[in-house]
């Protein structure tokens, strides 16, 4: 079992900077790839990024070239860097582990606000 808790998440300007964190515990070993995935109130969850344990990243094309996904497997934490907000970007930012065995696990989600 593995619990992930997010943090860094709050209001700002367009064309600013957020970083995210979520931070991992449990079964940490069992984490083949981990990644963060938004939702807009009415609107579908989609994907913003990807890491593998190798280090292996995707990003969605709307966010390509705005956001860098990271980890740290020491500090057993993923980040996610998001710079050139838009107001588009409003949305509740979840962070989550597949393992092997198969399994999905998510937080809680924290809340990105960007003003106009």
């Amino acid at each position: 079992q593995v619990q992930l808790v997010e943090s860094g998440g709050g209001l700002v300007q367009a064309g600013g900077s957020l970083r995210l964190s979520c931070a991992a515990s449990g079964s940490i070993f069992s984490i083949a790839i981990m990644g963060w995935y938004r939702q807009a109130p009415g609107k579908q969850r989609e994907l913003v990024a990807t890491i593998t344990t190798g280090g292996r990243t995707t990003y969605a094309d709307s966010m390509k070239g705005r956001f860098t996904i990271s980890r740290d497997n020491a500090k057993n934490t993923v980040y996610l860097q998001m710079d050139s907000l838009k107001p588009e970007d409003t949305a509740v930012y979840y962070c989550k582990a597949g393992t092997r065995p198969i399994g999905d696990y998510w937080g809680q989600g924290t809340q990105v606000t960007v003003s106009s």
